[in-house]
């Protein structure tokens, strides 16, 4: 879901709470707070040599201990609004960062109604090979060997 998209739900449903759904089906406690909107751009050259750019819109969350805590949706809206310029444009990937053991990021993938909630549902981030042709096992022609030259035969006393 890009930028455009998500605000359109948060707009849409301005009056309603939300929630976020992980991968596995479990749900990020309800009394988060959205501590950062930021614009992420990652820039660097895979393992086929190629210069890449990845960017996003990343939302940071925090869980703590204010469990009366709610945050609805127009209010994240706001907070959108408030980012301005800090976000060059709506067509960047949301993803969530959460914190559970270890710092994780989640893709946000689609949004729906749950018992009142709007609940954006996130996806796996995976890792994966760009030049698949140029550095996968089995796909590249093995370095030659090389083998000094020499005057000896395989098997006898001076090799």
């Amino acid at each position: 879901m890009n930028t455009a998209e998500f605000l359109t739900q948060l707009r849409s449903h301005a009056d309603k709470p939300i929630s976020f759904v992980l991968p596995d089906g479990g749900f990020i406690a309800a009394h988060f707070h959205i501590t950062e909107v930021g614009h992420v751009t990652k820039r660097f050259i895979d393992c086929g040599g190629t210069r890449r750019t990845l960017e996003t819109c990343l939302l940071q969350t925090w869980v703590h201990d204010d469990v009366d805590h709610r945050l609805l949706a127009g209010k994240l809206a706001t907070i959108f609004d408030r980012a301005g310029d800090v976000l060059p444009h709506h067509d960047l990937p949301v993803e969530i960062e959460y914190e559970d053991g270890v710092v994780a990021q989640f893709p946000v993938e689609s949004a729906e109604i749950i018992d009142g909630v709007l609940a954006f549902r996130c996806g796996w981030k995976h890792t994966d090979c760009l030049a698949r042709g140029i550095c996968l096992p089995g796909e590249c022609a093995p370095a030659p060997k090389i083998v000094p030259a020499t005057c000896c035969t395989p098997g006898s006393k001076c090799c």
